[in-house]
This record gives C-alpha cells, sequence and structure tokens, in this order.
C-alpha cells in the first residue's frame, strides 16, 4: 500500500512540475528552467522564445545620409534590447528597409533605382557584429509573412515644449489625416492594424510597446522623428564604426586614390583593422597628399543660399586652402553638373596650372551596378582618406565624412571645416565637432 502510494505521488508530482514549466506554447521558459525544477535532464525542451520583427521606414523626401542616421537610432535601441532578460525585448530584430529611389537619386541612365539591398552599400556582417538586423528578404524567409501585426504611423505633437522643457511623450490617437502605407512598394504586404502614434522624444520609449504587446511583426512609418538615445556617446560611435561599406566600393576608392594621388593606407598612416570592434583610438591619419571639398549644390543654392558659395568665391577659398598646405591636387565631391565642376577647375588653376582638379566619374558598369548611391559613397571614401577636408555647412553628406575621419584618427582640425557662404570670413559658420568615443 505504501509502495503503490508514494509511486502514485511521484507520478503527480512529475506531471504537476511538467505542466507549471509549460508555458502557452508548451515549453519551459528559460526562467522556469533556472527557478522552477526544469531541467534539460528532463524530457522537457526550453522554450525558445518567437523572434520578432521592426520594420519601418522614412518621409520620402529625406535623403541617404539622414537615413543612415535613422537607422542608427533604431540599431542602438535593438542593441540595448538584446541585453534584457526579457524575451519581449531580447529577441527583436531589425529589418533594414530597401532603399526607395531617393531625389537626389537623379541619373536617367541608370535602370530602375527602387528597392535596393543595404548590402548593395554595407558589409551586412559588420552591422550584426553590433545589432540584430536583417535585409528584407531575409525577413521574409525567415518570418514567413508578409503580414505585419502593428503598424504605427508617427505623428509631431504641435507643442514640442511644456513650461519651456522638452518632454518625451507617446500617446495613441486618432489619424487625423489620411495616411497610405506604402510598404516599400510590395503589393503583397499588408497589416492588420494601422495606429496613430504622437510621438515625441528617443527611440527607447517604444519599450513600453513592445512589452504589452504579443505580436510579432511590428512597422513604425516617419521613423525619422524617433530622436537618439545617446548621440554622440560609446555606443552611438560602435553603431557609427559596425557601418563599414561594401568591400567593392572601397576597393573601388582605394584604386582612385592610388592612380591618381599615389595614396595608399601605409603611405597615408592609415591602420585599420578588418574588424571594427578591434579598432583602438588614435589621432595618427595623414591622410593622402591632396585636399578634398564637398561642395553641396542643386537644392542647397535655392533651400541655403547663405551657407552656399558663388563659384567663385568657393575658387578663391580653395585657392587659399591650397597655397597654405602646399598642395597641388584637390579632389571635388559636388552634386554640380559637369559645366560646372569644369568651371570652377578653371578658376582654381587661374595663375597656377600646377593644380590638379579630380572628381570620381564611374564606368558604365559600375554605374548600373552600385547605382547613385554607391557612386556617392566612392566619393565620401575618398574625401575621407584626403589629408585635409572642408566641406558645406549642415550638409548630412559632410557629415558623414567626418565621421568617417574621425574613426580613421584624423587630427581635427583637418576635418571639422566647411567653406564659407561669401566672401566674408567673419560671416562663416565653424563645424560642429563630435568627436569620436570609445
Amino acid at each position: 500500500m505504501n509502495k503503490t502510494f508514494w509511486i502514485f505521488y511521484l507520478v503527480i508530482f512529475f506531471f504537476l512540475n511538467f505542466f507549471y514549466c509549460l508555458d502557452k506554447q508548451n515549453f519551459c521558459s528559460k526562467e522556469d528552467a533556472t527557478t522552477n525544477g526544469c531541467s534539460d535532464n528532463q524530457n522537457i525542451h526550453l522554450y525558445k522564445p518567437q523572434t520578432r520583427y521592426i520594420l519601418y521606414d522614412v518621409n520620402p523626401s529625406e535623403g541617404f545620409n539622414l537615413r543612415r542616421d535613422v537607422y542608427l537610432r533604431l540599431a542602438i535601441m535593438v542593441h540595448n534590447f538584446k541585453k534584457s532578460k526579457n524575451h519581449k525585448l531580447s529577441t527583436l530584430k531589425l529589418v533594414l528597409p530597401p532603399w526607395p529611389h531617393l531625389y537626389h537619386w537623379q541619373s536617367k541612365d541608370i535602370f530602375d533605382q527602387r528597392r535596393l539591398p543595404w548590402s548593395l552599400f554595407f558589409d551586412i556582417p559588420s552591422l550584426q557584429k553590433f545589432a540584430p538586423v536583417i535585409e528584407i528578404s531575409d525577413f521574409f524567409a525567415e518570418a514567413n509573412s508578409a503580414s505585419i501585426d502593428e503598424t504605427y504611423t508617427l505623428e509631431n505633437f504641435e507643442e514640442m515644449f511644456e513650461s519651456g522643457v522638452f518632454v518625451d511623450k507617446v500617446e495613441v490617437r486618432d489619424c487625423k489625416r489620411r495616411h497610405i502605407n506604402n510598404f516599400y512598394g510590395y503589393p503583397n504586404i499588408s497589416s492588420k492594424i494601422t495606429t496613430c502614434l504622437g510621438f515625441q522624444g528617443h527611440t527607447s520609449n517604444l519599450k513600453t510597446i513592445f512589452e504589452k504587446s504579443d505580436s510579432q511583426i511590428f512597422m513604425f512609418n516617419r521613423a525619422e522623428i524617433f530622436l537618439h538615445d545617446e548621440y554622440g556617446g560609446k555606443a552611438f560611435w560602435e553603431a557609427r564604426r559596425s557601418m563599414r561599406f561594401n568591400k567593392e566600393l572601397v576597393k573601388i576608392a582605394k584604386d582612385f586614390r592610388k592612380k591618381n594621388f599615389n595614396s595608399t593606407d601605409k603611405l597615408d598612416g592609415i591602420n585599420r583593422p578588418d574588424d571594427w570592434t578591434l579598432e583602438k583610438p588614435k589621432r595618427s591619419a595623414k591622410g593622402g597628399n591632396y585636399l578634398c571639398v564637398h561642395l553641396r549644390r542643386k537644392d542647397f543654392i535655392q533651400g541655403r543660399p547663405n551657407d552656399v558659395p558663388s563659384l567663385e568665391s568657393a575658387s578663391k577659398q580653395l585657392k587659399e586652402l591650397l597655397e597654405k598646405l602646399k598642395f597641388d591636387n584637390i579632389f571635388i565631391s559636388t552634386d554640380s553638373p559637369e559645366a560646372e565642376f569644369k568651371k570652377l577647375s578653371t578658376l582654381l588653376k587661374s595663375k597656377n596650372n600646377n593644380i590638379k582638379t579630380k572628381r570620381f566619374t564611374p564606368s558604365e558598369e559600375q554605374k548600373e551596378k552600385y547605382k547613385d548611391g554607391g557612386i556617392a559613397i566612392i566619393d565620401q571614401l575618398i574625401c575621407s582618406h584626403a589629408a585635409y577636408f572642408v566641406g558645406t555647412h549642415e550638409s548630412t553628406f559632410t557629415y558623414r565624412i567626418q565621421e568617417e575621419r574621425e574613426i580613421l584618427g584624423f587630427p581635427e582640425h583637418t576635418t571639422f571645416n566647411q567653406l564659407c557662404g561669401n566672401d566674408n570670413p567673419k560671416s562663416c559658420k565653424k563645424s560642429s565637432v563630435w568627436k569620436i568615443v570609445y
């Protein structure tokens, strides 16, 4: 009788313990496995939380380099969530939105610049060393679904300050106007729920949404509204350092530097490990024997006329710099048409025929393969390796070059420089200095 009782007792105890450990999906959670008696040695499988996905999109009018910054804001968020003990946060992956045909990509001889993958421009394994990010093609394969559970369209608050103080705010609201969910132009993507979200503040304020929801797939439109959690801090620079470019683009830029300026990493004092996590603080980079200028024209001439010099004023400022640096070589990165580039070159060579002006002109194959975005990256790579760089006031293209030069270890005075909007040096606006942090 006693033996039968104890066998019955042990059987009941086993099953009670078994069902106690099971969660909704009939698996032990990681926490239960360590605190409630579940064990790998039992015939019980540890619960593996379901991967959750964050998709996002940006206002169509925003350019390539601003979109890179929006990526950083979200990558830092999921990087921090990855460390969480809450599996609703730690299982989140960021889906890289395919690149649409951007306003600045105006080449008419390039076929189809829509829905371009990030791997065309960036080294994806390098990005993944910082944060759990995947291309949208991998998302389709992993999630096995094109149905988004929750879509949020972000809206600004009309009043940003309360009693003169900026306050983080998030509120679910009725959509005041009709919002069209484009879903990157994919006809097969749909959303179960679409909500308007008044949002003001940092990306980490999304934490509550992810914690309260049991959904698997989220999407956020107008993600440029999010603010950095820690702009300029250690995590920011780790994320930024992880943004290595496509290796083929890097090689094209290296070949151009060597051919035109006899510039190589070894000669230029640039020692960059293949793995960004192995980089160390440095200020020893010398750069190639050339000056690089980023001269933004086109939309800036209309939108920021006081910040953009005339070609005559730009040539005067650049000639003075060349004389001061004792350089004859200048690389010009500009969105100007060829006629303006030739005019600037002529102005620079007046009174000094030794000055050599260069710009990168891609082959037809390079242009078709890497599109306008890839060609712009090649310009940035060449500028980031120059001994001296001068940019355009408040241009995100200039900002990205300055960040790249900080990573490479250039002295600050060779990086944070910009052209004056006119011939009066007193009216010049100084470039903001954001030093790298390790």
